[in-house]
């Protein structure tokens, strides 16, 4: 006679139906790892999936408990607390991610979840169902890494930088240490990269970044700023001779050249220094104040280190300052032109005058320096501003001298920032036309500095103003990088020799041969001389008997305002009458 299964048959084998097909289901599954444990936590079930992932075979882990097998030692104790209190209280343990341990040792990215069979029972089952995240933490740590990375030079980048100062900071406050920051610029890299051309200058950024990483070996965090900009971090300092140490170490870095291809190339570097906390306790003040002292060290010759100083501090605040007021000093009609004349040694007669800026702040009495002004104007965009400026009102000048019959040639200073405006000089020949004067009318003076460093796009600009009839003159010669080759390249009219040259050369061998040979030079090429600073008869005969074309200073006329030169010019004008 045949039993009829009871209703209780049919649902317990429902259940394990079920439970078969979940898991035959779930085990099938690629980069899924299952796994079955009973009320003791050893291995009842190790799929291929466990094996590829976690490393141990089914044979290996199977009898092995949980806790021994894949769990990290820190974690064991708590995995166990979370499995009993399933049993006994009903609680399941909650999924979420975990790094868990393979058989050798390597860290395994899951996420992790758990399914309790057979609960009700004596033999209760758990399942962990383990998904392999690998391949996506790999991915979010490359994501990650590129994030922080400066991809041409493999270094960490500004924003890993500033990540890492905060952390940094926040532990030397706590521990109440000190460190220091390195900041450091590559000298005239500009001119490297333009000379050679892009391609090399990243190959020389590559070659820095790595003669540094080799220098600084491990001691700090170094990152790419920016550009040719690097920063160092130097943590948990003593005292200022570890930071002078390391900062000697960095510019003996650049004592041996780099090879670029067939090229040996020499750079040195500038170095700024600031210290946590005195020089500052935030990230952009730290960071502000290394630039700063580094940029300090540039204008002291390059080449150097400079610490951030309270007294830095403040010229730096005085400067910022002035750079504001000179803001508004071209809105408030501050600023004037100035005139020198140039005259003629031949004839004595004014042959041109030099514009000179000169600024007179509302309600002072006296008028700011060109030479603290001017290098501020020339650290920021705003000496293109006034550059437009003297070049409007120069023109403006020359309208009304001539309108006047007075016709004479006005020069103006023309800084590096002023020549890589890609419109300088469209501006300058329509400014021209806009005041009806011939190209004979404004003649332009450029420093050997600014001369030197031009692209080949400038260049081609003071060509075409020089067959135009522009005078292109090179002001303060001597002073500068002192480079003849750039005499020949350029379409120079006349030499300005500065005047620490003509000063003591009547009296002064030494000086009296520089003067020569540069004036010896100049008439080689076909350029005509101007001599600056002239202040007394005897240095007037002395560049006469050189064969000096043209003088400039004192002896003849300081700087004065519009009405006094047109005094000037008129006198001139009376004289060559007289002469003809």
């Amino acid at each position: 006679m045949k039993l009829q299964k009871s209703k209780v048959d049919v649902t317990f084998e429902s259940h394990d139906l079920a439970e078969r097909r979940f898991v035959e289901l779930i085990s099938g599954l690629p980069k899924v790892s299952v796994q079955g444990y009973d009320k003791n936590r050893r291995v009842i079930y190790w799929n291929q999936s466990s094996e590829h992932i976690y490393g141990f075979t089914e044979q290996e882990a199977l009898g092995q408990k949980l806790e021994n097998l894949i769990i990290p030692e820190f974690m064991r104790s708590e995995v166990v607390r979370l499995h009993t209190q399933w049993l006994e209280k009903g609680e399941p343990i909650p999924s979420e991610d975990l790094v868990l341990v393979r058989k050798d040792g390597a860290p395994v990215h899951v996420f992790s979840s758990h399914v309790m069979l057979k609960q009700d029972t004596e033999s209760p089952e758990m399942f962990c169902v383990d998904i392999d995240l690998s391949e996506q933490i790999a991915i979010r740590n490359e994501l990650e890494r590129m994030a922080s990375t400066d991809l041409l030079t493999n270094l960490p980048n500004r924003r890993h930088l500033n990540n890492f100062l905060s952390d940094i900071i926040t532990q030397a406050r706590e521990s109440q240490r000190q460190f220091a920051i390195f900041f450091i610029d590559l000298d005239m890299f500009k001119e490297v990269n333009d000379t050679l051309g892009h391609t090399w200058g990243d190959s020389l950024l590559k070659g820095v970044a790595k003669r540094l990483q080799d220098c600084v070996a491990g001691k700090g965090e170094l990152a790419r700023f920016g550009g040719d900009e690097f920063v160092l971090v130097l943590p948990a300092i003593d005292d200022d001779s570890q930071i002078t140490a390391m900062a000697e170490h960095l510019m003996a870095c650049f004592k041996s050249g780099f090879l670029l291809g067939c090229e040996h190339i020499r750079i040195t570097a500038s170095v700024g220094v600031s210290v946590f906390p005195r020089d500052g306790d935030d990230v952009v003040d730290l960071l502000k104040n290394a630039d700063n002292a580094m940029y300090q060290a540039k204008l002291e010759g390059r080449n150097r280190f400079n610490f951030f100083t309270s007294a830095l501090s403040q010229r730096l605040l005085k400067q910022r300052t002035i750079a504001s007021k000179l803001h508004d000093a071209l809105v408030n009609e501050e600023l004037t032109l100035y005139f020198q004349p140039q005259v003629d040694l031949c004839t004595g007669l004014i042959s041109a005058c030099e514009a000179l800026l000169r600024w007179y702040p509302r309600g002072e009495n006296t008028p700011v320096p060109p030479d603290v002004f001017i290098p501020i104007a020339e650290r920021t965009d705003l000496i293109k501003r006034i550059g437009h400026w003297v070049l409007d009102k120069a023109c403006q000048q020359s309208q009304i001298w001539k309108q006047k019959g007075l016709s004479v040639r006005i020069d103006i200073n023309v800084s590096g920032r002023e020549l890589e405006d890609v419109n300088f000089f469209a501006s300058l020949d329509a400014c021209r036309k806009n005041y009806g004067l011939a190209p004979e009318d404004i003649g332009i003076e450029l420093t050997e500095n600014v001369l030197i460093r031009s692209q080949s796009e400038i260049l081609e600009g003071l060509t075409l103003q020089r067959q135009k009839g522009v005078e292109i003159s090179i002001d303060d010669f001597g002073t500068g990088y002192s480079s003849l080759s750039y005499l020949k390249q350029f379409p120079v009219s006349k030499l300005k020799i500065d005047r620490s040259f003509l000063k003591d050369a009547p009296e002064n061998d030494f000086d009296g041969a520089l003067m020569e040979a540069m004036i010896n030079v100049g008439h080689k090429l076909h350029l005509a001389i101007v001599a600056e600073g002239v202040e007394t008869q005897k240095q007037a005969s002395y560049c006469n008997n050189l064969k000096v074309e043209y003088v400039q200073g004192y002896l003849y006329s300081k700087p004065v305002a519009a009405m006094e030169m047109e005094a000037l010019l008129r006198q001139n004008k009376a004289l060559l009458k007289v002469n003809r």
